[in-house]
């Protein structure tokens, strides 16, 4: 087990790009990470990746270990996966963003528990990226282009960025027709994220903002808009219901930049528990159903 530990630790520092991306997906501490490279590169009697204070790059030796050490990691997961009998247990915690979750993740993850009674769970709700490591979050939703890559990602959909107003605000008034006419309009701002108070268009095209009214929650913006009291945008999958039936309407349709990755993300594919694997699969084909966040 030492050895097939060993090979772990390699694989992990070769995907994450680093001793510290390493520890931080395999829950170690940095020094031991090195400690177990160090007995690996003894054991092989070659230098498997080079260390500067900056980079980290696999050595020949190294790569030759890892294009091995893959298939026979890859079977000791299968054979322990094929050797687990009984139903599923143990704990769950899972994040999402406020909205989002309440409105989907809540539920796929009461009908995960339903079918596994002997899984408890906890759903966290924050609209902030909560670190899966330290918060010891098993499965989280992002929406969002993620930067970091040493995470294990299964995309499940996407989401736009849309400009709304109701249409009592837009009577008696023109409707913006490019983003630089925002500036002549009341803006209701959605201060959830740091930085500038603008919003960015296709094309890097950016808007500054001297909003009427902000709020640092999205469904008082949503209420606010809906009651006339400006303009707002947010993600479309916070205003499908009030666009669906009117409330709502959509700007500025042809200027919204890309659609933006909705994704469930674990740390680690590689020693994840059964109940956190069958729950990652469980929600990646319920949440690819919604119509909210559903691509094409």
């Amino acid at each position: 087990m030492d050895r097939l530990d060993e090979l772990a630790v390699f694989l992990a520092v070769l995907e994450t790009g680093s001793l510290a991306g390493a520890a931080r997906r395999l829950r170690r501490s940095g020094p031991a990470v090195t400690r177990t490279l160090a007995a690996l590169e003894a054991r092989v009697g070659a230098r498997l990746v080079e260390r500067t204070t900056r980079r980290l790059s696999v050595t020949d030796a190294g790569r030759r270990l890892a294009e091995a050490a893959r298939p026979v990691l890859a079977g000791y997961d299968a054979a322990v996966a094929q050797s687990e009998a009984g139903p599923l247990r143990g704990h769950l915690r899972i994040s999402a963003p406020l909205v989002f979750g309440r409105r989907h993740m809540a539920p796929v993850l009461a009908a995960f528990l339903d079918a596994n009674p002997e899984v408890t769970g906890e759903l966290v709700l924050h609209d902030r990226n909560l670190d899966l490591v330290d918060e010891q979050i098993h499965v989280a939703l992002r929406i969002a282009v993620l930067a970091d890559s040493s995470l294990i990602v299964r995309r499940v959909g996407e989401v736009r960025r849309v400009v709304v107003a109701s249409p009592d605000y837009l009577a008696g008034r023109p409707g913006p027709q490019a983003p630089a006419d925002l500036a002549e309009h009341e803006i209701v701002y959605s201060s959830t994220q740091p930085g500038p108070t603008e919003w960015r268009f296709a094309a890097g095209e950016a808007v500054r903002l001297r909003p009427r009214l902000m709020v640092n929650a999205v469904e008082p913006v949503v209420a606010a808009a809906v009651e006339g009291r400006g303009i707002t945008r947010v993600f479309s999958y916070q205003v499908a219901d009030e666009l669906a039936d009117g409330r709502l309407v959509r700007l500025l349709a042809e200027h919204e930049p890309a659609p933006i990755p909705v994704q469930l993300v674990i740390a680690s594919a590689r020693l994840t528990p059964p109940r956190v694997r069958a729950f990652l699969d469980f929600a990646a084909g319920e949440l690819s159903k919604l119509p909210v966040i559903r691509t094409g």
